[in-house]
């Protein structure tokens, strides 16, 4: 199952005249990144989809039936009591968005988990504050080991942090880089990851998002934590995602013998990322420093695992071939027809890239999920259109989720 510990809420979505502005459409990041999951999993697989939807007395009976039509396993919570978030987006030059809460904003925390199947979800998605992420983070785990029947069936789940945007500044900078041990994939777009260097992300010259300034902020993180084990996935608007991970040297497996053939092989052991251990291999940690005159590494059987660095494209673009929108996934309103709207485009993004890692896809094959789930997130106002073709097939605004894949992935 993938969960994502955020509630949906109401939209309401103001643009610059003469376009006319939008209201009570579903909206919230939960919402978006339940949208990326449920994309690439048609019935029965929509019921591992799970999230959580809080409503309150003035909950649009047009949007919960839409979202039981897609059949997830989404735990609904009615409270006459409250009115349901509200939230407003409003766009402005350069399709530059502005956001804010116009009703009390509900924050979910790891208890709301308790007693539901989203506690045991193999990816969870979070939205929070760098501090909050450790809070969260450290939180979910206890009660899931708790939890766990018996005691060693327990599995840790794959986190995949998105900062929220107020609290990337640089005086955040520590905080994040505290946060980042503890999950795996950790995914800002490029202003956010930009706010936490203290700077705009931007090219000076041309005022288009800078590669440049992501690479190196990317690599100024992860060279501030060489020791530990996480992704970067910045989602960088019409430039695509950029994919950054630590590599590391690691010891090869020693060859075959007659002793060892048939052997069963030891459990491996489940450690939270990070930290040095008392069974830790020094020597194959700092392998680099253990060379001969020569500058020959002394031990052979250290490997050492390159990492990633890598940039793939968004789906659409200003000329048909790429894509970017404000919330760093595939889109531009500006640059491509086929985009209307970029609301929620970064959400369904991390939604796809989590379930296909999940499902056991490399971080370069989940970025290309997600770059296809915010595809079709960005098309309309609001969420794409379920439906069936001649053939019983499931689709999305006509189109079968499957198919865009592979075209998107012939195209990589």
């Amino acid at each position: 199952m993938n969960t994502n510990p955020s509630s949906s809420s109401k939209d309401e979505i103001e643009y610059l005249p003469p376009k006319p502005p939008v209201r009570d459409i579903l909206g919230g990041a939960g919402s978006y990144s339940a949208l990326g999951a449920r994309l690439f999993s048609p019935p029965p697989l929509s019921k591992s989809v799970g999230w959580i939807v809080d409503q309150g007395s003035d909950f649009p009976p047009s949007i919960a039936s839409l979202i039981s039509s897609w059949s997830t396993s989404a735990i609904i919570r009615h409270d006459a009591s409250r009115l349901t978030t509200r939230g407003w987006n409003g766009y402005g030059a350069s399709d530059h968005r502005a956001f804010r809460y116009t009703t009390p904003k509900l924050r979910l925390t790891a208890a709301d988990l308790d007693g539901t199947p989203l506690l045991h979800a193999r990816a969870i998605h979070i939205i929070c504050s760098p501090t909050r992420c450790r809070e969260l983070v450290t939180d979910i785990l206890a009660r899931r080991k708790a939890a766990a029947v018996p005691r060693d069936s327990y599995t840790r789940p794959l986190i995949i942090w998105e900062p929220v945007p107020d609290r990337c500044v640089p005086d955040e900078l520590l905080n994040c880089t505290n946060a980042l041990p503890l999950v795996d994939v950790c995914s800002p777009n490029h202003a956010e990851l930009a706010g936490f260097m203290g700077s705009d992300g931007l090219d000076p010259d041309t005022g288009a998002i800078s590669t440049a300034a992501v690479e190196r902020s990317c690599e100024q993180l992860l060279a501030s934590m060489p020791l530990q084990s996480y992704t970067l996935v910045v989602r960088a608007g019409e430039k695509g995602c950029y994919v950054a991970k630590n590599g590391g040297r690691k010891r090869a497996p020693p060859p075959a013998s007659k002793s060892t053939v048939g052997a069963a092989k030891p459990r491996k052991k489940e450690y939270v990322q990070g930290g040095l251990r008392p069974d830790t291999d020094m020597e194959a940690l700092f392998a680099g420093l253990m060379q001969d005159e020569e500058g020959v590494v002394a031990r052979e059987e250290i490997e050492v695992d390159p990492g990633v660095e890598k940039w793939i494209p968004a789906y659409y673009g200003r000329r048909g071939d790429g894509a970017g929108d404000d919330d760093g996934a595939s889109g531009s309103v500006n640059g491509n027809p086929r985009v209307v709207d970029p609301t929620g485009g970064g959400n369904t993004f991390l939604g796809g890239l989590a379930v296909a890692l999940a499902r056991g896809k490399t971080i370069e094959e989940a970025c290309a999920w997600g770059s296809v789930a915010a595809s079709f997130a960005i098309e309309q106002v609001g969420v794409p259109v379920l439906g069936v073709d001649e053939q019983g097939n499931e689709t999305w605004n006509g189109v079968r989720v499957e198919e865009r894949l592979g075209e998107f992935q012939a195209r990589l």
